[in-house]
């Protein structure tokens, strides 16, 4: 039995190995990158979407707050004016619109966690695809360099992440204050 599966392992590395050779990874890399890029501008829309509703809100929140002041002086008026009955209408309508504005304000804090969320994901989004595209152009010169094509040793062939060099700025600054 272990042999039939040593067997087995050994045909699927094999297999895996042909498949690797046949697909082309950096067509495959390729594609990646720009399902990535395509997500990203999805993430870029849905962000602008929550920003837009956020707005929305904001602004009927607004005009909540200015119904609300003006049903307080008619309120004023009818209870000056000895209008009981004419101030229960006006009362209940008092109550729709702080029960709507209670309303509008959970929305909108449902959506600010929404948008801060998706903001998150898409700056991780982001870094990822920056992350990738390093490692592609990394890839890129190293198969360049491997077909014989670019033998020469510059900086963009060794690309450096932003926060390396943020890591790399405070300890300078860090050992030269010691100094």
């Amino acid at each position: 039995m272990a042999l039939v599966n040593r067997i087995s392992r050994l045909f699927t590395a094999d297999m895996h190995a042909v498949l690797d050779r046949i697909e082309e990874p950096e067509a495959l890399l390729r594609q990646a990158l720009r399902e990535m890029e395509e997500e990203l501008v999805r993430g870029e829309q849905r962000v602008k979407y929550l920003q837009a509703e956020d707005q929305q809100l904001i602004a009927r929140e607004g005009q909540i707050e200015r119904s609300l002041v003006d049903i307080g002086d008619k309120l004023d008026l009818c209870f000056e004016s000895g209008k009981e009955d004419l101030a229960r209408a006006w009362v209940k309508r008092k109550l729709e619109a702080e029960r709507l504005g209670k309303i509008l304000a959970q929305r909108r804090q449902g959506v600010a966690s929404k948008l801060a969320a998706q903001r998150a994901t898409l700056e991780e989004n982001r870094s990822r695809l920056d992350g990738l595209r390093q490692k592609a152009d990394a890839l890129s010169a190293e198969g360049q360099a491997q077909a014989g094509e670019d033998d020469d040793w510059t900086a963009a062939a060794f690309p450096v992440g932003d926060e390396e060099v943020e890591v790399a700025f405070l300890a300078e600054k860090k050992r030269r204050a010691r100094s």
